[in-house]
């Protein structure tokens, strides 16, 4: 193998390694009070909702991927039934959204979609596909990691979390959530 080819090829398995490692903080879930960025998802029938056509409610996303989603479920149940009671029913809106980026090619699209048909079902509320990911870069989301994010009103982001909150980070995500529907 001649230098050039070998230099080459040397410089292209570095940068494969390099784009394969998880990247630090510049990764991390968008900061609070950072402009929400425009993202498009669709549901399972090919429905699109855009961030931008939510404003002005507040708006829970909860951002799973495979990986993530059996360690979310149980929080997922509770924030349906906290978001369809009450002051919330109406007025916040609801993202759960599936990174099915990986399924976006035939067979296995329409696989996924009658999976998320189902999971529509067993949710109790709409769950979103990101056939893209266009949604986990715009908010800076970690593969295999649950992240919610809360939207307020002003389209700004009130709370950010990766992983799924509990104690002190839920009980500040219930209180950004009254904040928003109780400021009118």
């Amino acid at each position: 193998m001649n230098f050039a080819r070998r230099t080459l090829l040397t410089c292209g398995i570095t940068l494969l390694a390099a784009a394969a490692l998880p990247m630090g903080s510049a990764q991390a879930v968008l900061s609070e009070q950072a402009v929400a960025p425009n993202a498009r998802v669709e549901d399972a029938d090919g429905k699109a909702v855009e961030i931008k056509s939510l404003k002005g409610k507040p708006i829970v996303i909860v951002y799973d991927d495979r990986t993530s989603a059996p360690k979310s479920e149980a929080f997922r149940r509770e924030l349906v039934k906290l978001l369809k009671t009450g002051p919330y029913a109406s007025k916040v809106s609801l993202l759960l959204v599936a990174d099915v980026s990986p399924y976006d090619f035939w067979p296995a699209r329409g696989t996924v979609k009658d999976a998320v048909r189902e999971e529509t079902k067993k949710q109790g509320t709409t769950v979103y596909c990101d056939w893209t990911g266009g949604m986990r870069t715009a908010y800076k989301l970690k593969n295999e990691i649950t992240g919610v994010v809360m939207v307020g009103k002003d389209g700004r982001v009130a709370f950010a979390k990766e992983g799924v909150p509990q104690g002190a980070d839920q009980k500040r995500l219930v209180e950004a959530l009254k904040a928003a529907v109780e400021g009118g």
